[in-house]
């Protein structure tokens, strides 16, 4: 099987290795546009050696902006300020991916380092949260949301399938729809969010369907070249794990048959009352499972921070790529040290700029 260090390729991209960087939220933008934050964030995840470097999770919509400090996608300014990154990501040998989404009920909240919460109603940083039901997160975030109408749901479809396009058209190679951690399309398909009676609740197909709809809406206008990904809460660690997992495995499914290339398994985060076991590379099983049963290649992230780990999950067969998140932020070469640590020549030294390289060579060699 296939290591850290070998290429991957899906569709017309060749990653230079496994090594996948976790859209990671900086909530940093203002007006959802990127700015010189982004621009040195993103480039040094590039340059650090990774294969895949997706964007944070980027809002389709006003409304869909988990923090008013959220990148956006919903108007041409936006796609304009991310362009000259993405060419800069390019140019460091790294493909640029981007992750799309609508926070939900979730929306409307202060950054994590200023409270982590709702924003209250009538503060004017802050705006009113959609939902598939009028069912509050709960905890720090208790703001009712409103019930979305057909009107809205059809509207929000639109504006992924408008943000897909703003990326094709800058360049981003690998696209992810945000289908997690309790955000709108997650809270569709939860038990514990969705408690409608129409066409999109109650039933595994109904809760199912403004997922499928967006996914095949958006494949309509993805390049059939370039990698379609989803990343996909399939457990909540609430009780209720197997009839959840099964139903998620189906989906993923029904994803392969609308054209996915690939699903980044991951958690539901609908319920506070979740007991989520964490500990090292815990996604991993459920992750082999999606992968084995659903016949899609798969990456997963949450506490996988040591190379040997990380290449032994890939040896083992459990993944195609590793998702790195926090390792990453703490050390953006890690790719570098997790070759040496391997053992193995990390073909991305060839891209590294001469001032970089020149030093990080001798220290391997030390």
């Amino acid at each position: 099987m296939p290591g850290l260090f070998d290429p991957f390729s899906l569709k017309n991209v060749t990653l230079r290795n496994r090594i996948v960087v976790s859209p990671m939220c900086q909530y940093s933008a203002e007006e959802g546009l990127a700015n010189a934050w982004h621009g040195a964030h993103l480039a040094g995840l590039a340059r650090g050696g990774s294969g895949l470097v997706v964007i944070e999770a980027t809002a389709v919509s006003p409304e869909g902006r988990i923090t008013p400090g959220c990148l956006g996608l919903w108007n041409d300014a936006q796609a304009e300020a991310l362009a000259p990154m993405v060419a800069g990501m390019r140019k460091a040998g790294a493909v640029a991916g981007i992750q799309i989404g609508h926070a939900g009920r979730k929306a409307s909240a202060n950054r994590p380092w200023e409270g982590d919460d709702h924003i209250p109603a009538g503060d004017p940083r802050g705006w009113e949260p959609i939902a598939p039901s009028a069912i509050a997160q709960g905890g720090n975030l208790p703001r009712l949301p409103r019930a979305m109408t057909q009107a809205d749901i059809d509207r929000v479809r639109a504006d992924f399938v408008a943000a897909a396009e703003r990326a094709r058209e800058i360049g981003i190679e690998w696209l992810k729809l945000h289908f997690a951690h309790g955000y709108l399309a997650q809270s569709f398909l939860s038990r514990h969010a969705n408690r409608r009676e129409d066409a999109y609740g109650g039933s595994f197909e109904n809760r199912s369907r403004f997922l499928i709809e967006t996914l095949a809406a958006v494949r309509e206008v993805w390049p059939e070249d370039r990698p379609l990904s989803a990343r996909l809460g399939v457990i909540e660690y609430d009780g209720h794990d197997e009839e959840t997992l099964a139903e998620a495995i189906a989906l993923v499914k029904r994803f392969k048959a609308e054209g996915l290339d690939l699903i980044d398994v991951s958690l539901g985060f609908s319920t506070n009352e979740a007991k989520i076991p964490w500990g090292p590379a815990f996604l991993a099983p459920v992750a082999e499972r999606v992968r084995r049963e659903s016949g899609l290649p798969t990456t997963t992230s949450w506490y996988i921070s040591r190379p040997e780990q990380a290449d032994a999950l890939l040896r083992e067969g459990k993944l195609d790529l590793v998702s790195l998140g926090r390792p990453l932020l703490a050390d953006p070469h890690w790719p570098y040290a997790a070759a040496q640590a391997l053992g193995v020549e990390n073909p991305a030294w060839k891209t590294l700029p001469a001032p970089y390289a020149h030093w990080l060579a001798r220290y391997r060699a030390a």
